[in-house]
């Protein structure tokens, strides 16, 4: 009977060792889950290189500079030049050429993040086939179009997977995107879960809309054109340390006329687009204000990971519909800006978006994060490329990239790598060779080299270390370089794609690529 006794006692001893063993594992994991950092991404759209406050830019962004000064800037972060094949890369961190619009073959950031046990939660443009809450998204609110009436809306707008009625009065899309991100994150906090939170601000695409009062706020701001304003934004950038040698700035493209060959009349209604334009950034700055106040008073801020970025550089068509008497705080009205204020926005740059040059490819990208990033204000000269987003989320979350989509589609491998390290201060191993391509735009980027292509070319190669404003074509001098760089944009194309490079043939989103081809007509395409 004693031995029994010891026996049973024995056993008590080890189920409740056992018990304590498992109490302090599932605590561990509690705590190592809590402290998993909140993600916040918010891209904006058409937005030029240094158009913000903090890169050199007129617009007043005090919500975006503060938290630049905080936290860390890039000042050689790559995007897709186009909104669609950003927003492809983004979600994926694969090449467009793989993805497509239909993320075929893909997994999104908030399908990982999702079955990581992450609230994931979506607000603004979309822009690409399928439904965001069908490839990972729990909530959403926006738009499924690649462009909208920013009063107004169209009939893509969506709350989930329902139509979104948007009202007559009192709505403006970039304000409806931050009222939805905040109701949102109300409405999940009891989860204890972290959140990941992507904000696609359709601002400043055109149609060129702002409230009355914030296009107000730049009278004038724009009146001595863009040929004095565009000296005066380089010398800006130059002092922020934002440049990482001494290049010069472009000249003024031929296309464009001097600021002074205008009659007044022409300069006041080009100075008033550009007002527009501002208006709609600095609206998306206060919009931010408002989500990160959210954030704060939700107990957040010390934890949660911030980056900000644009799609693509400043746009340069010129697609306005309305006459100049129809101002652009109505929404019957339909203006945009063009070449000359998009050669502004993409100051020190050459070209635009769609282009694979500087201009087109190069965006702002802002990092907050002040439980990692303890010394604030700094600017990195790291090469870093949007497919490289998915990686970093991946890794701040501890997540593991999943071997399948929601879709069942086995996942094809990543193509980015973490920023991660960077944000601590350290180095990483950078992707290299990174391809760009949009229609006949086309470049290839290797270490301090790199080869574009604009239109009808030729390739023109460039020492970025030397000459990041692409001003000095060494195609001639090093030839087998150029060519053996042309030569691999080729075979990626090939590798990627599924076929052969035919020039703008392949245009309008890579329609030849198999991962574009639509099974039925897809909402807001």
């Amino acid at each position: 009977m004693m031995e029994n006794g010891s026996s049973r006692e024995a056993e008590r001893g080890l189920a409740a060792a056992i018990f304590f063993v498992l109490i302090c594992a599932w605590g561990g994991s509690v705590n190592a889950a809590a402290e998993r950092p909140n993600i916040v991404l918010i891209m904006v759209d058409d937005m030029g290189f240094s158009d913000l406050g903090c890169y050199g830019g007129e617009v007043d962004t005090p919500n975006l500079d503060r938290l630049a000064s905080s936290g860390l800037r890039f000042s050689q972060f790559y995007n897709g030049a186009k909104c669609s094949q950003s927003r492809s890369m983004l979600l994926t961190g694969r090449y467009f050429t793989e993805a497509g619009m239909n993320l075929s073959g893909s997994v999104t950031i908030a399908e990982a993040l999702g079955k990581a046990g992450y609230t994931t939660l979506m607000t603004g443009k979309w822009h690409l086939q399928s439904h965001p809450v069908d490839l990972g998204f729990s909530r959403y609110f926006g738009h499924l179009s690649g462009a909208t009436n920013f009063f107004h809306g169209d009939n893509s707008f969506r709350l989930g997977k329902e139509t979104f009625k948007v009202p007559k009065q009192g709505f403006y899309t970039t304000d409806a995107n931050t009222d939805y991100a905040i109701r949102f994150l109300e409405e999940t906090k009891d989860s204890r879960k972290p959140f990941f939170l992507y904000v696609a601000y359709n601002a400043p695409h055109y149609p060129l809309m702002a409230h009355k009062e914030d296009i107000e706020k730049y009278r004038g701001r724009f009146s001595e054109g863009w040929d004095v304003l565009r000296r005066k934004r380089y010398k800006r950038v130059k002092e922020l340390g934002l440049l990482g040698g001494d290049w010069p700035l472009t000249p003024r493209p031929k296309n464009v006329p001097s600021w002074d060959s205008l009659s007044e009349k022409d300069r006041k209604w080009e100075a008033y687009t550009m007002e527009v334009y501002a208006a709609m950034i600095d609206r998306v700055d206060q919009n931010i204000g408002r989500l990160m106040k959210k954030i704060d008073s939700l107990g957040a801020s010390e934890n949660t990971l911030f980056m900000f970025l644009s799609d693509n550089g400043g746009c340069p068509f010129q697609r306005t519909k309305t006459k100049r008497d129809v101002p652009g705080h109505l929404p019957e009205s339909y203006i945009t800006y063009h070449t000359p204020w998009a050669n502004l926005s993409n100051t020190p740059f050459r070209l635009y978006k769609q282009n694979q040059h500087e201009g087109g490819i190069s965006t702002p990208l802002i990092v907050h994060w002040p439980r990692v990033i303890s010394k604030g204000g700094n600017i990195t000269h790291s090469m870093g490329h949007i497919t490289d987003l998915m990686a970093t989320c991946l890794e701040v979350a501890g997540a593991k990239y999943p071997e399948t989509n929601n879709r069942g589609q086995k996942a094809m491998p990543l193509r980015g790598s973490s920023l991660a390290p960077i944000f601590r201060g350290g180095t990483r191993q950078v992707t290299d060779p990174v391809f760009f391509h949009f229609s006949s735009n086309r470049a290839v980027r290797s270490g301090k080299w790199k080869l574009s292509w604009a239109g009808k070319g030729p390739w023109e190669l460039y020492n970025m270390d030397k000459d990041r404003t692409e001003l000095v074509d060494l195609s001639g001098k090093f030839a087998r370089r150029a060519q053996e760089m042309a030569a691999s944009w080729e075979q990626w194309f090939k590798a990627t794609s599924g076929g052969t490079f035919k020039g703008k043939k392949n245009r309008k989103n890579n329609k030849g690529n198999k991962n574009n081809k639509k099974k039925k007509p897809s909402e807001g395409e």
